[in-house]
């Protein structure tokens, strides 16, 4: 199948006809090319043939773990993922493994829901501007907070040299965090810059995500290097040799 390189491209993997073909309908009145797998391996195929900007992932799928296709596709794709489960309380449990997804809806859903919260996504800025006086990076082209270095422009973060495997959102918030490394972000600010507007009452998800980057950062939550809590208000960078 080719694929108009003038449009924007969503791979629908998803084995129920029927919710197939409503993703389908909702995702083409929205401008998208539509590419549809009714597998976990035919989604993978899919993927590598035609890199869509868009994939919504079933998470029951016949043949691979739906948590297992979404890894594939983040290890090889910079695509929204948004994942599709029959169980409102896979949410929390989804979230929590660090699979790289950019959003989870549970089924049933409505096309007006999922228009907007695709929407969001593409309206999110992947750096941001603004919003805080921004850090300048050294002359290297780097952010740095004490042994933390950032590359924006090659979304690389290394600490003590060796790079951390973040995802996207992760990178997202750190980056937002390093920025702005003198206020205290909202948990509602961040989730305007980072997943954009539409988000301000899912507190839920800067925290898990913050959790999650917390982390790799090997951060000691009773004496934390890098990421402050702010009692009844959010986040900020602990005070250190930020470099501007």
């Amino acid at each position: 199948m080719s694929v108009p390189t003038s449009q924007r491209t969503a791979l629908i993997v998803e084995d129920d006809p029927d919710i197939r073909e409503l993703l389908s309908t909702t995702l083409r009145m929205n401008g998208f090319t539509i590419i549809e797998a009714a597998s976990g391996l035919d989604g993978l195929a899919a993927l590598k043939e035609h890199q869509p900007d868009l994939i919504t992932l079933d998470l029951n799928l016949p043949d691979l773990d739906g948590v297992e296709v979404c890894r594939q596709c983040r290890a090889s794709s910079d695509a929204y993922i948004v994942m599709v489960t029959a169980r409102q309380d896979e949410i929390d449990r989804l979230i929590g493994l660090e699979i790289g997804a950019d959003d989870f809806i549970g089924k049933p859903f409505s096309p007006r829901e999922l228009s907007a919260r695709v929407s969001a996504m593409f309206r999110r800025p992947r750096t941001g501007t603004g919003m805080a006086p921004p850090q300048e990076p050294a002359d290297d082209g780097l952010l740095r907070h004490n042994d933390l270095t950032m590359d924006v422009e090659g979304r690389v973060v290394a600490l003590n040299g060796q790079e951390l495997a973040l995802t996207r959102i992760e990178f997202d918030l750190l980056e937002t965090l390093l920025t702005g490394a003198q206020r205290v972000w909202t948990r509602e600010a961040l989730l305007n810059r980072v997943w954009g507007d539409g988000w301000s009452q899912d507190h839920h998800l800067v925290e898990v995500h913050i959790r999650n980057l917390r982390k790799k950062l090997g951060e000691d939550m009773s004496n934390p290097r890098f990421i402050r809590t702010v009692r009844g208000v959010g986040y900020r960078m602990m005070p250190g040799d930020t470099r501007r």
